[in-house]
């Protein structure tokens, strides 16, 4: 009897002391304001961050409504991520309505802001991830807000922080080499809105679009007339919708200059898995191709 009760106390013990030896790791509980942000997130992340994107795929992040069940992700949240510039402008009322009184992690901090030409009031571009060098930026600004909050998982997020860069660098010049093979003269893209304007200035292109930088924006008619005119003067044969904005506005001005549909890009929001988008390079290359296409069409 003597024996078994101090071979129980032997194993309580060595319970006790296993307990604190090897804890359960803790999985950082991530919260990304959409689903391309969610998704580098989770690259950098890896098996220590559970992400979820409070844009849902397919999701416009312009005129997004945050519902109850966002404010409690919020609420439970161990770090937020936004992508910034003016993009989450439904954020406060969010933050509000959940009680948050957390800093998010602004991940385009670093970035070199693009404010279109032309605009009679000069507005921030906020679509910074369709140009590659931008997402590796948040690549290393979110790798360190991992350290930072869960730091004895440091080396792991270097790593898979370093080793998405390569993809990143990769598929940089895969693009660069896809657009170089079209003439200068012919690197013109008609789409709905305005969401393309890093990819135009970092490859050389020119993006043409009904709306402006937000899916929020009314055309008027006269901004409707002069880029019909532009596009008959420039030959632009084909136009884009976009998985997450209204098409009847570039297809009203597709009617009146004969442009044809080219398919469908994916602006500012990943398709659902299995779609032809459902991570950020997917999706980079997928834009890529369809607009290698149409601009090989062009008169």
């Amino acid at each position: 009897m003597r024996r078994l009760s101090c071979l129980l106390g032997l194993c309580g013990t060595l319970s006790i002391m296993s307990a604190f030896a090897a804890p359960v790791p803790h999985t950082v509980q991530a919260v990304a304001s959409f689903t391309v942000l969610a998704d580098v997130v989770a690259h950098v992340g890896g098996t220590h961050v559970h992400v979820t994107s409070l844009v849902p795929p397919d999701g416009d992040p312009h005129e997004f409504e945050p519902s109850p069940d966002d404010a409690r992700q919020l609420r439970q949240a161990d770090i937020v991520f936004m992508s910034g510039e003016g993009l989450e402008s439904w954020f406060s009322r969010l933050a509000h309505a959940a009680g948050y009184h957390g800093t998010p992690v602004i991940v385009s901090n670093g970035i070199s802001i693009y404010t279109p030409p032309g605009l009679q009031q000069a507005e921030t571009d906020p679509h910074v991830w369709n140009s590659v060098p931008n997402v590796i930026i948040w690549t290393n600004n979110i790798r360190d807000a991992l350290i930072a909050i869960d730091p004895a998982d440091a080396d792991s997020f270097r790593t898979s922080a370093a080793a998405y860069v390569t993809q990143l660098r990769a598929l940089d010049r895969d693009i660069r080499d896809r657009i170089a093979t079209i003439p200068a003269d012919r690197r013109r893209i008609l789409t709905s809105h305005d969401a393309f304007g890093y990819f135009g200035r970092t490859y050389g292109l020119t993006f043409m679009a009904p709306q402006g930088l937000s899916t929020e924006t009314e055309a008027s008619a006269g901004d409707i007339a002069a880029l019909i005119r532009q596009i008959r003067q420039t030959g632009v044969t084909t136009y884009f919708m976009e998985n997450a904005a209204d098409p009847r506005m570039v297809q009203q001005v597709a009617r009146a200059t004969g442009s044809r549909p080219g398919g469908e890009l994916y602006a500012e929001a990943l398709s659902p898995p299995g779609g032809p988008a459902p991570d950020y390079i997917t999706m980079m290359r997928h834009n890529t191709d369809l607009m290698v296409t149409a601009m090989q069409a062009t008169r």
